[in-house]
């Protein structure tokens, strides 16, 4: 950490991580693996680290065997492992994933503990908010007069869901791909500050969101994979105030803010700071809007909450910046046509 690499998201999991401690020991609380009920998160994220790895590795020792004639494929091995995975480089990739992992699951648990803190809910004044924003009319109740509750419940369930997929996968692009580079902290700092600032937000505006607070309004949408989701975890927090020490299952069900909202901002941003290829930019913030029309469609955040996401994602890209070094301004040159001495330069700042 000497080097400065995630020293801010090491310093926030450890600020996460005693509060964990703090909360779980005044009110009693387990500290679980949030995903332990299915695959643990640690052995998760080190599996979709490999999986990148070796995208990164075997295509490259592949071709260098066949460029060299025998012994090459051992030859071409070392090769790779000696110009891709230096000592410093596997030491990014490693205490990036640390930090990472340690403030996600002391997200998750202080997020679960809520209830136990706090059992005054916000909701009605929520939707009331969201009355005034929308002109007295309902952000839910129109999405549905206008989309319909067939086709669109389906594609924005998988909007929903596709998410869950693909922050584990910019982790993994940010450790391994992006070859020890400002970029990849900053990102990875980046989330590590959206998740402390969530569940801080969480602490100070508790509340459950529309389908838990007024589910005869999202009677009309269709059963898919979502509403799964979404019974699933209204039972897992049913079990956890029933006994926190009698179930393995996590409480996490909170509204304000929408995290989901966050991380996807702070992931187009950076896009936008990095002026990665206009299509690739282009794709997320159309992945963005997409993401706030179904959070509210679907039922699971208030409008205002979208708001308060895409705030927390801007603060927390602000802060990771500020914690790394990067300068806040877009490159001068998009990513696609950067020469190899911008990329070098950037190198030696990272």
């Amino acid at each position: 950490m000497a080097r400065g690499d995630f020293r801010g998201a090491m310093g926030v999991a450890a600020a996460m991580a005693v509060a964990t401690w703090a909360v779980a020991a005044t009110h009693d609380l387990p500290v679980r693996d949030p995903d332990g009920v299915s695959v643990p998160t640690w052995v998760r994220l080190p599996l979709i680290v490999l999986l990148a790895v070796l995208l990164d590795a075997v295509p490259r020792w592949v071709a260098g065997a066949r460029a060299t004639p025998r012994p090459g494929a051992w030859t071409a091995l070392r090769t790779v492992l000696r110009d891709r995975w230096t000592r410093d480089q596997v030491w990014f990739t490693v205490s990036g994933l640390a930090a990472w992992y340690v403030s996600y699951v002391a997200f998750r648990n202080l997020k679960g503990y809520l209830p136990f803190v706090d059992d005054r809910l916000w909701d009605t004044e929520l939707a009331r908010l969201d009355r005034l924003l929308w002109l007295g009319h309902d952000p839910a109740g129109v999405l549905h007069d206008v989309l319909g509750t067939g086709w669109a419940a389906w594609v924005l369930s998988g909007v929903y869901v596709l998410w869950i997929g693909l922050v584990p996968a910019a982790l993994a692009i940010a450790l391994v791909w992006t070859r020890r580079s400002a970029a990849g902290a900053l990102y990875v700092t980046a989330v590590s500050f959206n998740w402390m600032l969530g569940v801080a937000v969480y602490y100070l505006v508790p509340s459950l969101g529309p389908v838990y607070s007024r589910p005869q309004q999202f009677a009309d949408l269709p059963h898919t994979f979502n509403t799964d989701v979404q019974d699933l975890l209204l039972s897992d927090r049913v079990a956890v105030l029933a006994g926190a020490w009698d179930t393995r299952a996590v409480q996490t069900v909170a509204a304000f803010a929408s995290l989901h909202v966050a991380i996807t901002v702070t992931t187009c941003l950076v896009m936008e700071l990095l002026r990665l290829p206009r299509p690739v930019r282009v794709a997320g913030w159309v992945f963005a809007g997409l993401t706030c029309l179904s959070t509210v469609y679907l039922g699971w955040h208030f409008f205002v909450d979208v708001i308060g996401g895409a705030l927390v994602g801007t603060l927390a890209l602000v802060l990771a910046a500020w914690v790394t070094g990067h300068p806040l301004r877009r490159r001068e040159r998009p990513w696609s046509r950067a020469s190899a001495r911008d990329r070098a330069d950037e190198a030696m700042a990272s």
